[in-house]
């Protein structure tokens, strides 16, 4: 496994970070003061201006779906060389947005890559490409644990040349933007069906007659807007049988497709913030005295800084590793990696930052600092695509399979 940058993405990633440089770092507090202007006049729900004009900068300046794997409608990148990009961007939570980057998009434009028709991918992936509306993905529900996801309850039921839709969803991210056009809806179209194929996936516009979103939930109190994770119902909600993807009972196929870069994307992206969080770390210690001496020359400062780099390349490397066998092996050989990464990338970020805000004393509390933030994005990760104790299950799973299928051929 070779590691090393491309020319192409040393290029990017020198474009990258002198972008951030010129125009993600200097407008941070902008951005907050931006939401908390519109939220004092009555409506935090509508896209900030700060985003909308880095976002034509991004464009003029070649930064814009750099995400698609081997496609000419993205930069053509492999999941190992969008990596290094994905970290930069990562580096500050709203930043993916102005190169058209952001999570839950990335996931529902490859989704329709792979799995949509033509006339899905021309009223759907064109103008999400283009960054002019934006999507959401509806699979969590609160009355069922939907770590489980067969469990989910939500129907998807044939009525001639429809599909009738009725469920309550929640944790939708992104349904809180106005300008959010489409869902993509996993629920069952056949209870009865085996275990794995009763769930489907199907395209439902956002404006559809029977939808009504609810409340955005509150992450640590954090609303997340004009982003927003809603609660949602569906009911009775008509949509053309073509919108469903690639068939009935097909969900699960789908979701595997879609949730394997989604996840290693977060973990890309975890791995930028937690740098940010230990360079913040480094700074901030190296600059306040305490017990007349700087914090940084404090042994248990040192002790933490250190940890924190070692734990930051770890999962670096463990990202690569997962990223290389995704473009070699494909996501169902790099299902180990994959989940492997999930869980170690989100709970070193959260170990990280955590470091980092104790450092920072009462400010790393408060907003004054991009920490106590950071660290809500973090911890949601352990819940999103996936909790901890699912990937651990499978990591564990396939290494029982491993050593049984090893004790076998040794008995043979």
């Amino acid at each position: 496994m070779n590691f090393d940058y491309t020319p192409k993405v040393q290029a990017l990633r020198a474009r990258l970070l002198e972008f951030f440089d010129a125009h993600i770092y200097p407008n941070e507090r902008m951005f907050l003061d931006e939401v908390a202007r519109n939220r004092a006049a009555g409506n935090a729900w509508i896209p900030t201006e700060i985003v909308e004009t880095l976002k034509l900068r991004a464009q003029e300046a070649g930064l814009w779906n750099l995400f698609l794997p081997d496609s000419t409608r993205g930069a053509g990148l492999t999941n190992l060389e969008y990596a290094p990009l994905a970290e930069i961007m990562g580096r500050v939570p709203w930043a993916p947005e102005v190169f058209n980057c952001n999570a839950p998009d990335t996931g529902n434009m490859e989704t329709l890559e792979r799995y949509g028709s033509e006339e899905h991918k021309r009223t759907w992936l064109e103008p999400l490409l283009e960054g002019k509306i934006r999507s959401a993905f509806l699979m969590t529900e609160p009355e069922v644990a939907s770590s489980d996801a067969t469990n989910i309850e939500t129907r998807i039921e044939r009525d001639g040349d429809t599909y009738v839709v009725n469920g309550r969803k929640w944790w939708s991210s992104g349904a809180g933007d106005p300008r959010c056009k489409v869902y993509i809806v996993m629920g069952k179209t056949d209870p009865q069906a085996p275990k794995h194929a009763q769930q489907s996936m199907i395209l439902v516009p956002a404006g559809a007659p029977g939808i009504t979103v609810h409340r955005p939930l509150h992450v640590f109190g954090y609303d997340d807007a004009p982003h927003g994770h809603m609660e949602i119902t569906l009911e009775n909600v008509r949509v053309p049988a073509s919108n469903i993807l690639l068939g009935e009972g097909r969900g699960f196929e789908i979701a595997q497709g879609r949730l394997g870069p989604g996840r290693i994307h977060h973990c890309m992206r975890l791995i930028g913030l937690a740098e940010r969080a230990l360079e913040l770390m480094c700074k901030r210690t190296s600059e306040r005295i305490a017990f007349g001496k700087p914090i940084a020359a404090q042994s248990v400062t040192q002790e933490r800084i250190a940890e924190a780099r070692c734990r930051i390349e770890q999962a670096r490397l463990l990202t690569l590793k997962t990223a290389y066998m995704m473009d070699t092996v494909g996501n169902k050989g790099a299902r180990g990696e994959i989940a492997m990464i999930k869980v170690v990338a989100p709970n070193m970020a959260c170990e990280v930052i955590d470091w980092a805000i104790q450092a920072h004393g009462g400010g790393g509390m408060c907003d004054d600092f991009p920490l106590a933030y950071a660290y809500t994005c973090a911890r949601t990760l352990r819940f999103a695509d996936g909790p901890d104790e699912v990937h651990r299950n499978a990591i564990a799973k396939l290494e029982l399979a491993r050593h049984a299928l090893a004790g076998t051929q040794r008995a043979g």
